[in-house]
């Protein structure tokens, strides 16, 4: 079980496949202040740590406490979310083309496993 703070953010990054520079990007942060917040230089706060729960979708109790579950919500319904948000802002020619390109996607990743591939 992870037991400190800095173990739990850097669990999270990872969760999330982000470098501390793109994860401070997110949150509107330094990285040099991120830097000491996983370092235990700095204690985590309450801003910061709703930043990263509202901006990431991270469970308050497992920054916190390292109970439960790292995401609050489900993983694909956030990244949905955030997909509808985007695509929400795209103009009607450009809502077109994503979906056709979507489309294209799936059927590569389709081939790709009849192939044996992951």
């Amino acid at each position: 079980m992870i037991t400190n703070v800095k173990e739990r953010l850097v669990a999270i990054r990872d969760a999330l496949g982000l470098s501390q520079r793109e994860f401070c990007k997110g949150i509107y942060i330094s990285q040099s202040y991120y830097t000491q917040l996983e370092n235990e230089l700095k204690p985590l706060n309450d801003r910061i740590c709703a930043l990263i729960c509202s901006i990431y979708g991270i469970s308050k109790d497992y920054i916190m406490t390292g109970e439960g579950e790292i995401f609050s919500e489900n993983m694909a319904d956030m990244q949905l979310n955030q997909l509808l948000e985007v695509f929400s802002e795209l103009d009607p020619p450009f809502r077109d083309y994503t979906v056709i390109q979507i489309k294209k996607l799936l059927e590569a990743q389709q081939k790709n496993k009849k192939r044996g591939g992951a």
